[in-house]
């Protein structure tokens, strides 16, 4: 009789608490589960250093404290291609160049880091046109996803596009320089291959066009404490988030360096291992902005 008292109890006690509890209780939130940024918005609404170098030139600089879940340092230049700037590509076809000499020796505005060039000997290692000439093929047994996009330009008219079905050799455009991998086509961030170039933090440089016809340079630092690097997918959504339809990936690592006239070289290059303004990586072309 007595155990079947203590049964009855114990019930009542489940009954009761399953009562109390219909109305909802909150569970504990497990904040370990990683949270969806809304990308736009931070880099919409950040503090930006900004600077006007010239009328349709804009720099502006940022250190993210969080994105993409670590610091970022990122430099940015807006170029408006509407008021007719005057872009160009300082190259090497053998030796190194430095984007600082190449931007003084031009006298430009704001400068920065091509694309993939022989470490050994310099000069580039994929396609590249200027003035209508071919300076370079692709080098063979090149990486094809390293070289699956070009930023080309004829007189005012500028694009960022995939590679030709029959080859570079079929570009019409005076001006080419090939890289990648193409982050954005028609508006939309692309799926990348799963390698290790695209899936691991490294500093980064990208180009991309906008609506309005505006060309946006992104040069992010990396491998460091302060600034983390970014992979291949993240680049391609910090471009969408900088509004471009547009973008494509070029050298990264060592040679990212952005440029600002009467400033020198604002970013912080990785080549010395240092986090400061001296480590900028001779390269094979640069593009530079008057």
């Amino acid at each position: 009789m007595k155990r079947n008292f203590i049964y009855s109890l114990l019930l009542l006690f489940l009954v009761i608490s399953c009562k109390k509890n219909e109305g909802g209780t909150q569970l504990p939130y497990d904040y370990s589960i990683p949270q969806e940024e809304d990308l736009a918005e931070i880099i919409h609404t950040a503090a930006w250093n900004t600077k006007t170098v010239a009328d349709g030139v804009v720099w502006k600089y940022y250190q993210f404290p969080r994105i993409f879940d670590s610091k970022q340092y990122v430099n940015v230049f807006e170029i408006d291609l509407k008021k007719s700037m005057q872009l160009e590509i300082p190259y090497v076809k053998t030796g190194f160049l430095k984007t600082s000499a190449a931007a003084t020796a031009k006298g430009a505005l704001v400068a920065f880091n091509g694309s993939y060039f022989n470490t050994s000997t310099g000069g580039s290692t994929v396609f590249f046109k200027y003035d209508g000439q071919v300076i370079n093929q692709t080098v063979n047994g090149f990486n094809s996803y390293r070289e699956n996009g070009a930023f080309t330009f004829t007189g005012q008219s500028y694009q960022i596009v995939p590679k030709p079905a029959g080859g570079w050799g079929t570009l019409s455009a005076t001006a080419a320089l090939a890289g990648g991998p193409l982050l954005m086509q028609n508006g939309q961030v692309l799926e990348q291959l799963n390698v290790d170039f695209n899936t691991s933090r490294h500093p980064r440089t990208a180009v991309g066009l906008t609506k309005d016809n505006k060309l946006i340079v992104a040069v992010i630092d990396g491998r460091s404490s302060q600034s983390q690097g970014l992979t291949i997918p993240q680049l391609g959504k910090l471009m969408a988030a900088l509004g471009c339809t547009s973008a494509l990936n070029y050298d990264g690592g060592g040679s990212s360096t952005a440029w600002v006239k009467g400033e020198g070289v604002v970013n912080y290059p990785s080549d010395n291992g240092k986090f400061d303004h001296e480590g900028e990586r001779a390269v094979a072309t640069v593009f530079t902005v008057k």
